[in-house]
């Protein structure tokens, strides 16, 4: 279908955009709310961002090559060029160092804070006065994270969740409301830090990653316009291109900052996060997660010390399993196999539960901040019961013989918690729920401790963990997802180790590697990445051959029941993210079947009136300029002006009174660096500007501001195939142009809404048989 052209041209503009407004609100009055209670985003870019709906714009990583972006690249000198270089390099210097340092605080808080609350909780029953130890415990819990939840559900809604999906999305073209706001970063922190210590069934690993992003998109607007803390020299990165590779970099250093794991770190960014990369960003993102590694080296050598309260060498979670064998035969590959198969269906079985929550709490959510520190408050009595309650059902283990570690465990953590148990006996249970997640993991994955957990036990900690992971998700508390699957993981392959120890001779705590790997690759679906972290996390190289194969397999079998966690949740939140392959049914249509008009377009010297009353009417981003007689003897597409640029221009009030090329002037009163895009959407807007009457009837010259080379693509082109150079490019529009003579120079512009699969079956029903 051909769009309808609308001329920029008096009465004619008028009736057209009433006619478009017209048609606009009937629309609106079926849109239909994305998720997360089962509803689709059908007819307009809104999302679910920290439970409340907002409308999302998209990003665009064109280059916009006007005449004022040439003059500019046409005056740099060499000094000039040689001083971007270097601050790219300094600005990955400073984001490593400051997500160290933020990660190092994480870890040191949590220990600190959670280690006196378990500390206090073991004095208390070792003098046997149980029920206070529970009352201490659970109101420190409930204090926690009632706090945390207020921090999320007052100052930041998107500081909620893990933030994996909303940068995966970010760095895929969507610029969601507030997601790498300062206040966000703030609440990403310090709610981490207390949900964490509160004894939820969550990790830091996610926020991470998100806090991050957050420091990267800080550290690359050039300072706060609003109270004056501005650098000059910054304006370089006043772009999407550019703030896309630091918020990569950023989000490589969240998670080498939570996982000690520089090169997995790298690999995660590339594996799951970018939609985009190129080797001059491998080079960066290397150095900055480098730069990570070694600032938590040297602070942690510091804290060994003693100087650092209850942390020591706790958090930042390193295991050393390298003291077992790793040589195995082939009844060791069949458990393998096993622990693959079981993880991709319990990875698949996680992936719909969790989704199921998602949409249940969403209810609850909307209903206002109260609301959210409720169900907060709810989840964390329920996690308190679980972990105090559930170890009085484990029996007393006497202690081993020959043990170079205290046992029973008093005054830190340790394999072997006391609780109630006599001298010289543990409670197995409780030195898996009473600990911190980290320390759990390492009891899990210690090596050369076949007896040291009942199956028991080990059975009712994978249960009540799976569960608690899947109920804690959701809550307005920053939460991460990497920590619960491990621990969940490495149970039920501790478990499965001690079933088949009569064919295989591989290590329990071996096992209960292999068992957080499938169930890390049955739900995140990540391989290469989740192999390298766990390699960097236990030092043990011989172990990838049986790592790689344990991953492949329970992606594989995963892959047969739903979608990752992370694509889960960016399709529940209604975030507009475009994939890597096209839908098989977009090769049955042309890009010409999708866009929709009117379409709006400007002269190249449009007048004042008719530019304000375009920008009034529509939420256009970007408008075709057409050259039209006498400036040119036909018709002539001579670029792509974006509404953001108008807005300055207009601010500025550079009008004259005749309809004449102004172009050169133009560039001598503008710079490239007055049309950059302003740090956290702080840049001009309409409402704000001031427009006398007699000005509405002068003239503006669009030509120097106009990208004079936009990407544009024949009406006949299959839409999988303009999918696909879209998502490749990150463009934000895709001009249409018609096949044949004798018709406007532009057909119609595509943007992502129109790749989107609920507004192509929106138009085109009959696929909806072909769409899974």
């Amino acid at each position: 279908m051909d769009q309808d052209r609308i001329d920029i041209d008096g009465e004619s503009l008028l009736e057209s955009f009433e006619r478009y407004g017209s048609e606009i609100s009937e629309k609106d009055t079926a849109i239909r709310e994305p998720l997360l209670r089962r509803r689709m985003n059908t007819s307009s870019q809104i999302a679910i961002i920290g439970a409340n709906v907002c409308s999302i714009e998209s990003l665009d990583y064109e280059i916009v090559e006007n005449d004022l972006f040439k003059q500019d690249w046409r005056s740099r000198k060499k000094v000039q060029i040689f001083q971007y270089v270097v601050l790219k390099w300094t600005l990955a210097l400073l984001i490593g160092l400051t997500t160290g340092l933020v990660g190092f605080f994480n870890n040191l808080a949590v220990e600190n804070i959670a280690g006196f609350k378990l500390l206090l909780t073991s004095n208390l029953m070792l003098n046997q006065r149980y029920y206070a130890a529970f009352i201490t415990f659970a109101g420190c819990n409930v204090l926690l994270g009632a706090f945390a939840a207020a921090l999320c559900a007052y100052i930041a809604p998107a500081a909620a969740g893990s933030g994996i999906p909303e940068v995966k999305a970010y760095l895929n073209g969507v610029d969601a409301h507030s997601i790498l706001a300062p206040s966000t970063l703030f609440v990403k922190i310090f709610g981490s830090v207390l949900g964490v210590s509160a004894g939820f069934v969550l990790g830091k690993e996610g926020p991470m990653v998100h806090t991050g992003a957050c420091i990267a998109s800080l550290l690359g607007q050039g300072g706060s316009r609003k109270y004056r803390l501005t650098w000059t020299w910054l304006r370089y990165f006043k772009n999407d291109r550019d703030r896309r590779d630091l918020i990569t970099c950023g989000a490589a250093a969240g998670v080498a900052a939570a996982f000690r794991a520089p090169v997995g770190g790298v690999l995660m960014a590339l594996e799951e996060v970018a939609s985009w990369w190129r080797s001059a960003l491998l080079w960066r993102t290397f150095f900055t997660t480098a730069v990570v590694a070694v600032v938590l080296r040297g602070l942690i050598e510091y804290c060994r010390s003693g100087k650092c309260g209850l942390f020591g060498e706790g958090g930042l979670i390193m295991f050393d399993v390298s003291s077992a064998i790793t040589t195995y035969s082939t009844p060791d590959l069949v458990a393998v196999i096993l622990i693959g198969i079981i993880g991709g269906v319990f990875g698949g079985l996680y992936n719909f539960l969790i989704e199921k929550t998602l949409r249940t709490y969403s209810i609850i959510n909307e209903k206002g901040a109260p609301f959210k520190i409720l169900l907060t408050v709810s989840i964390s009595l329920l996690t308190s019961c679980c972990s105090f309650g559930l170890p009085w059902l484990a029996s007393c283990i006497p202690c081993p013989e020959g043990l170079n570690d205290q046992c029973p465990t008093i005054g830190r953590s340790g394999n072997y918690k006391n609780f109630q148990c006599p001298k010289g006996h543990y409670n197995d249970l409780a030195s898996l729920f009473l600990n911190t997640n980290d320390d759990a993991i390492r009891n899990l994955f210690s090596s050369g401790t076949a007896p040291e957990f009942y199956l028991s036990s080990l059975f009712i900690f994978f249960v009540a963990i799976f569960c608690l992971g899947v109920v804690t998700y959701g809550i307005a508390v920053p939460s991460g997802l990497f920590i619960p699957v491990i621990l969940a993981g490495a149970s039920y392959g501790r478990l499965v180790g001690r079933l088949l120890s009569p064919i295989s001779h591989l290590d329990v705590g071996l096992f209960a590697l292999l068992g957080s790997a499938s169930f890390l690759g049955g739900t995140m679906r990540m391989t290469v990445s989740v192999c390298v972290i766990l390699l960097e996390l236990t030092n043990d190289l011989l172990m990838l051959p049986l790592v790689m194969l344990v991953l492949l397999i329970s992606k594989t079998v995963a892959d047969c029941f739903n979608r990752g966690v992370y694509d889960q949740i960016v399709k529940m939140k209604g975030l507009p993210y475009l994939e890597a392959h096209a839908e098989p049914y977009m090769r049955q249509l042309m890009v010409r079947d999708v866009v929709t008009g009117p379409l709006v377009q400007f002269s190249g010297v449009e007048k004042v009136g008719n530019i304000v009353q375009a920008l009034k009417l529509t939420g256009h981003n970007g408008f075709p300029v057409v050259d039209q007689p006498p400036f040119s003897e036909e018709p002539e597409l001579c670029g792509l002006v974006l509404r953001s640029h108008l807005l300055v221009l207009l601010q500025r009030k550079k009008f004259s009174k005749d309809r004449v090329r102004s172009g050169r002037e133009m560039v001598k009163n503008f710079g490239s660096f007055d049309f950059a895009k302003a740090g956290s959407g702080k840049g001009p807007k309409l409402e704000d500007l001031e427009i006398e009457e007699d000005e509405m009837e002068m003239y503006v010259d669009l030509h120097p501001i106009s990208n004079a080379s936009p990407y544009t693509v024949v009406e006949t082109m299959s839409l999988a195939k303009a999918a696909l150079l879209f998502r490749a490019l990150g463009l934000r529009h895709l001009l249409v142009v018609p096949k044949t003579t004798g018709r406007p120079p532009v057909a119609g512009i595509l943007t992502r809404h129109d790749f989107m699969p609920e507004h192509i079956l929106e138009l085109y029903p009959h696929f909806r048989r072909l769409h899974k």
